[in-house]
């Protein structure tokens, strides 16, 4: 078969799995979620011809079991290979650098975004709403989706564009990949959020072929996302302006100090993460 091809269906393969994965989850924990409450069987069944109607407790649940499976499953058929070689490095202060990255990013994004001037949809936003007020949220979103995100969508997707690529067209497999990340969450403010960050997560994994920054990235994104809706819950349905009480001077000058945070931070990765070819 075709070098190309087999590269092509071996990305179609994976995004597939990764939805097959996350779909069952969802079905498994509302059967449960029902059987355990009580209910006939007829009446799961019955329920299982519906949209599924799931808490936000259970949501939680199923984004770690579906996060840990997918992490087992990409491992054990080394579809994401994994090594030590980077992190045998003891790059400690390159991955305190990307975490300051992930904190300059986060401002500049969301501006981004907001100036698409589109809203995700109600039902995909009481969804992260309902996770995202449950203790179990933060090691679903901020830990255990990071590490299956990283692991499929850079592990896994963008090492076979690559591997077609080459070196020569690398930021053509890297901007691929992150249009594929944006696109597979759903809806145009997470698509725009999602390319943006997939560009600078697969930056990080073609120049060390780990998958380590990614997920520490993707950590304290997630992290700081969950703590702010959490300690600033009049955020959650506001703009950036809200965050400086409606004062549009402090908002630029938020938005330059996290510039002057990124850059800085990209310019020391840039010179201290090692090319793996």
């Amino acid at each position: 078969m075709n070098k190309n091809l087999r590269a092509l269906l071996d990305i179609v393969f994976y995004v597939i799995v990764f939805f097959l994965i996350q779909l069952f989850f969802i079905y498994l924990v509302q059967i449960v979620g029902l059987w355990t409450s009580g209910k006939s069987l007829l009446y799961v069944l019955d329920e299982l011809r519906q949209a599924p109607q799931l808490t936000g407790e259970m949501l939680a649940t199923v984004s770690i079991l579906f996060g840990v499976f997918s992490i087992c499953l990409f491992t054990w058929r080394k579809w994401t290979p994994v090594s030590r070689a980077w992190i045998g490095g003891k790059p400690w202060f390159v991955l305190f650098w990307v975490a300051v990255a992930a904190l300059g990013s986060i401002l500049p994004s969301e501006w981004a975004i907001e100036q698409i001037q589109y809203t995700m949809p109600k039902a995909v936003e009481q969804l992260f709403e309902d996770i995202m007020r449950e203790p179990l949220g933060y090691i679903a979103i901020g830990i255990v989706a990071a590490v299956a995100e990283e692991m499929v969508f850079r592990g896994a997707v963008l090492r076979r564009l690559l591997d077609v690529s080459g070196k020569r067209w690398h930021w053509a497999a890297i901007i691929a990949s992150a249009l594929i990340f944006g696109a597979v969450h759903g809806n145009v403010p997470q698509f725009v959020h999602g390319a943006l960050m997939g560009l600078m997560l697969g930056w990080m994994y073609y120049r060390t072929r780990s998958v380590i920054p990614g997920i520490v990235f993707h950590c304290v994104n997630n992290t700081v996302a969950y703590v702010m809706f959490n300690l600033m819950p009049q955020m959650n349905d506001g703009k950036l302006i809200d965050l400086f009480h409606g004062n549009e001077r402090l908002m630029w000058m938020g938005l330059l100090c996290s510039v002057l945070i990124f850059l800085p931070a990209l310019l020391q990765l840039n010179l201290r993460l090692k090319r793996r070819e």
